[in-house]
């Protein structure tokens, strides 16, 4: 086990390196670090700009530009935007704001999916299959942006209306200032009111799609003649089931979840722009795209990258663990 672990950490380095190369490059080819310049009034002279741009590396081969970024990554710098703000303080406090909402939206993703998945395929063809069979596609053919704004509009103040208090909220990822007047316990609480419906929203699209693997992997699995070896062998069927079955209905599944993360960081973009939070995701949009800026959009790309290497590192580990077999490929 210890070596296959090495041997997968070692490939998750090589395939960073690379994507990180990948990342800088297409920065490289769409962004232009001298726009801000030639937009001021009135215009600056060829000269000023041939400067700017010396002083910038612009002018240096493309591998020399790229290993004095990735050194400064490796030191922790990513460099600092157009405004002269280091790029690694603003990312530090916007990956925990991100973080907590994919995280959570991620574990209940997944529960629900195993869930409902599990049910669906073993009872195929009945009500409760046909029942969320409609609601996946119901969900997957939502737009993000719209199934949030409509959590926003009716679930919020429904439920603050049957309360009688507001214990959701639909701005922000947290009341502003709240930190002056509030003890620990109360600012918690008070997050979690924010962070109920932007989790919910990026948790019920993910957990659509995911099911449907969930199921289709069971049905599999159900139909396999170690399964009815077992039953065979006078082990109940939900034992069977349980036991089983689902683990190794699970690893398709992990397969999936591992793929969905950039997909998760693509709907936390879009996620945050409605719920209004300042995470990773307005960061790239307001601070990188908006502006122009190539270091703000380098850091999140590879950030995002990163958590994309790591997520499928942990689902090799845990093919191993699910499938004994797998270490010895």
């Amino acid at each position: 086990m210890f070596f296959f672990v090495v041997r997968r950490l070692i490939a998750s380095v090589l395939v960073l390196l690379a994507s990180s190369l990948l990342v800088f490059a297409l920065c490289a080819a769409s962004f232009d670090p001298l726009a801000q310049f030639r937009q001021r009034q009135p215009p600056p002279t060829q000269a000023y700009l041939d400067n700017v741009a010396e002083g910038l590396g612009l002018n240096d081969p493309f591998f020399v530009r790229y290993w004095r970024w990735l050194s400064g990554i490796l030191t922790g710098d990513f460099g600092n935007t157009i405004n002269g703000t280091p790029v690694a303080d603003q990312l530090v406090g916007r990956i925990a704001v991100t973080g907590r909402m994919i995280v959570l939206a991620m574990v209940l993703a997944i529960v629900l999916a195993i869930v409902v998945g599990v049910i669906g395929a073993v009872r195929q063809y009945r009500a409760s299959d046909y029942a969320f069979t409609f609601l996946a596609y119901l969900l997957i053919a939502l737009p993000t942006f719209w199934f949030a704004a409509l959590l926003k509009e009716f679930v919020a103040g429904g439920i603050n209306d049957l309360v009688g208090d507001q214990v959701l909220y639909t701005i922000g990822e947290q009341t502003p200032g709240i930190e002056l007047y509030a003890s620990g316990s109360e600012i918690w609480s008070d997050r979690l009111g924010h962070l109920v419906l932007p989790t919910v929203s990026l948790a019920l699209l993910s957990f659509a799609a995911w099911s449907r693997f969930q199921r289709s992997a069971m049905l599999d699995v159900l139909g396999s003649d170690y399964m009815r070896l077992a039953r065979a062998k006078g082990l109940t069927y939900r034992r069977t089931v349980v036991k089983h079955g689902l683990r190794n209905a699970l690893i398709p599944l992990t397969t999936v979840v591992a793929l969905g993360i950039g997909t998760l960081f693509g709907g936390a973009v879009i996620t945050e722009q409605v719920f209004v939070w300042n995470g990773m995701g307005r960061y790239l949009l307001e601070s990188g795209i908006r502006d122009n800026d190539i270091n703000v959009v380098l850091g999140w790309l590879l950030i995002s990258a990163f958590f994309v290497v790591l997520f499928n590192l942990i689902a090799d580990v845990l093919y191993a663990v699910l499938d004994p077999r797998i270490r010895l490929s």
